[in-house]
């Protein structure tokens, strides 16, 4: 298999350092870690560069390039900050891929080119309070009522609540139990009913909006919906898209707790020579890059796959569960590379260690992905619901 980058995909990277530099990227990260404050700012400036919505298709504005080439630009922003990448990644790898492969011609043509220029951002709304894991137990319904649908119910840690234009509702038609009763509807925020809870605190990711939605019978139109019942294993092969992303900003995370802990190690001097001559530094800095390169290999395997087309399930969540892991190891080690300087705020890697813990539990927790790979090692589906 041949990961050679393109021409254009180099010069992708090479311009996004160039802008790393003159927008100061390192210096925004630190202050969107200490203001929680997004950085809408560099929506337009990405949205220049062709960066929003360059896996969507061209007909609707997006540049028709490969999954592989997102993850790419996601994982060199993430060396900075996931929340300086956060607009590539839900515009390229999030819910608004399954607008572009599975909705209507009205939806695409209302949706897609908003995104495209930053106007739009679209949020998928999965987890509830009492539900997140087991997606096929959704207690959020929709109700056929005088030619529309009534939604009703909550979602929670809702990433982009608040913020985002629009919102992809995973929910119940009707009365129907299981997996053959979801599918998603489009909810534009503003509609009656639509409502939001108070933004989360989080110990990582701070400056990302995140709160609970509720749904309290907003009226949604038929044409809104974009994947109908029956229908939910494309709801989830698409979002086995965007746990590739998920595992890129563990990459570009990951890829900046290495880098600056190698600096560090060149200027930081202990029984005087640079701590970099001795081994046990040596052997952190080697397993932090074997660590590196191996969750890299098996992210872009997955992602080449979905460049064909869609990211095999077992591929993607093997991908997602390494580099889940992977980052947590890395960040911790350079954390130990910096001594007591990595636990000061001073230097960026106790940051990297608080958002890395994130990418474990969002898009699926590691507990969960390790079911689905072993169903796949076995042959044969495993029913966590305790038998009556």
């Amino acid at each position: 298999m041949d990961f050679s980058l393109t021409r254009e995909q180099q010069m992708l990277l090479e311009s996004l350092r160039d802008m790393a530099k003159r927008e100061r990227f390192m210096d925004l990260a630190a202050e969107i870690d200490e203001t929680g404050s997004f950085p809408y700012q560099l929506i337009p400036k990405y949205a220049d560069m062709g960066l929003l919505g360059m896996t969507l298709s061209e007909a609707y504005g997006g540049m028709g390039e490969s999954s592989l080439t997102a993850i790419l630009a996601i994982e060199e922003l993430a060396k900075y900050s996931p929340m300086i990448a956060a607009p590539v990644f839900e515009s390229n790898v999030g819910p608004v891929r399954v607008i572009d492969m599975f909705g209507t011609e009205q939806q695409k043509k209302a949706i897609i080119p908003g995104v495209c220029s930053g106007e739009y951002s679209v949020s998928v709304c999965m987890t509830e309070p009492e539900g997140g894991s087991d997606l096929t137990a959704l207690n959020t319904t929709v109700e056929e009522k005088d030619g529309h649908y009534l939604l009703n119910g909550r979602k929670s840690f809702i990433t982009g609540g608040g913020e985002a234009s629009h919102y992809l509702v995973y929910t119940r038609f009707g009365e129907q139990k299981g997996y053959k009763g979801i599918g998603g509807v489009i909810v534009e925020k503003g509609m009656p009913g639509f409502t939001f809870g108070k933004q989360e605190e989080y110990m990582g990711l701070r400056g990302m909006p995140s709160c609970d939605l509720y749904f309290d019978d907003v009226r949604v139109p038929k044409e809104n919906v974009v994947i109908d019942k029956g229908n939910f294993g494309n709801l989830m092969l698409t979002f086995d898209i965007e746990r590739c992303g998920n595992a890129a900003m563990c990459l570009g995370i990951a890829a900046g707790a290495m880098e600056a802990a190698k600096t560090y190690a060149r200027e930081r001097t202990a029984f005087n020579r640079p701590i970099c001559e001795f081994q046990d530094i040596q052997f952190k800095m080697t397993d932090m890059v074997m660590k590196l390169d191996a969750a890299r290999l098996l992210v872009y395997r997955a992602a080449c796959g979905a460049g064909q087309g869609l990211p095999s399930i077992y591929e993607a969540s093997i991908a997602k569960c390494y580099a889940n892991e992977m980052v947590k190891e890395v960040t911790e080690m350079a954390i130990q590379i910096f001594g007591g300087y990595g636990y000061s705020k001073a230097y960026p890697v106790e940051r990297m260690f608080r958002d890395s813990r994130a990418w474990g539990v969002a898009g699926g927790t590691l507990q969960m992905l390790r079911i689905t790979m072993a169903s796949m090692i076995f042959g044969r589906r495993f029913d966590q619901r305790k038998k009556d």
